[in-house]
């Protein structure tokens, strides 16, 4: 398999974002895994995580894009991941809180209010393509912070203090 086509792959979710049904909801649900497993983190390591996958995901999603033929192709999904990771930093590692942030996530992803459409419109590469689901990331992290303040999310240890 040549080099390009495994990074394709990658920045498909290893298939994932092949799917004929909803891609980057199916993709958002799975990436749900890794919050999973990375939640339990001290915040730090937690936060170096999403700025690596973002860091990662500009020419990984460029050069997807480019290979493709398409900008922003339903089919890349790295993106979401670290949008989704970015969106759940500020909830405690419970299912309820992975799926809300699920929900809330993908409605500003899917929707593009606000500046989520203007960067989407606005910014071409790999730089729009993953910047486009980090400020949708943002808008659902805000959201998902007043949530926990207004329904106290109650935490067990780890890197869950507000």
């Amino acid at each position: 398999m040549h080099p390009e086509s495994i990074l394709v792959l990658l920045a498909q979710g290893l298939g994932v974002g092949l799917s004929p049904w909803a891609p980057g909801t199916l993709a958002s649900l799975l990436f749900l895994l890794v919050w999973w497993l990375l939640a339990g983190q001290p915040r730090p390591q937690y936060l170096l995580v999403v700025a690596l996958v973002v860091v990662a995901g500009v020419p990984l999603c460029g050069l997807a894009s480019r290979a493709l033929g398409v900008h922003d192709a339903g089919s890349v999904v790295w993106d979401e991941l670290g949008g989704l990771l970015l969106a759940l930093a500020v909830v405690p590692r419970r299912a309820v809180w992975g799926l809300a942030g699920f929900a809330v996530f993908r409605f500003f992803d899917v929707l593009k209010p606000g500046p989520v459409g203007w960067v989407d419109l606005h910014l071409n590469g790999g730089i729009g393509i993953v910047l486009d689901d980090l400020v949708a990331g943002a808008l659902a992290l805000a959201v998902l912070w007043v949530m926990v303040r207004v329904c106290g999310g109650r935490r067990s240890g780890g890197r869950n203090r507000p």
